[in-house]
């Protein structure tokens, strides 16, 4: 699925309306360059989960959980060398907690994944035009 969005308010309603379809123990690998709007796509998944705690960017702490009926993990992985650092913080425990884990910068961790994740790219058109594809 494609979409085009053409403000930050567009892109987490994207997020928004693609979380509601998510079940518990999804894992969505995004795709982007800096600044393309993983993050506002994560803050409007969070909306979409009925999360109310303020969303940012975990690049200094690499995970924040976010509780609520089901619970979101977002990582953001710029900072680690390899999917062996990943699994050091503890990822498999994440994925048995039954959560939604996201990670922004999937590509430094792909081999991580067991197939089964769902791809998000978001890639910058204009200053405020984007274009996020969405792949199962």
């Amino acid at each position: 699925m494609q979409y085009i969005s053409h403000s930050e308010e567009e892109t987490e309603k994207i997020g928004a309306d693609f979380a509601r379809g998510l079940s518990a123990g999804s894992v969505v690998a995004m795709y982007g360059d800096l600044g393309a709007g993983k993050t506002a796509f994560v803050r409007g998944m969070a909306k979409g989960l009925g999360i109310d705690s303020m969303v940012n960017s975990p690049t200094f702490t690499i995970v924040n959980a976010y509780p609520g009926k089901t619970e979101l993990f977002h990582f953001d992985v710029y900072r680690l060398s390899s999917s062996g650092e990943l699994f050091d913080i503890g990822w498999e425990d994440y994925l048995s907690r039954g959560g939604i884990c996201v990670l922004e910068w999937s590509s430094i961790v792909e081999d991580a994944f067991d197939g089964s994740e769902i791809r998000v790219t978001i890639d910058k058109l204009s200053d405020s035009d984007r274009q996020i594809t969405i792949d199962n």
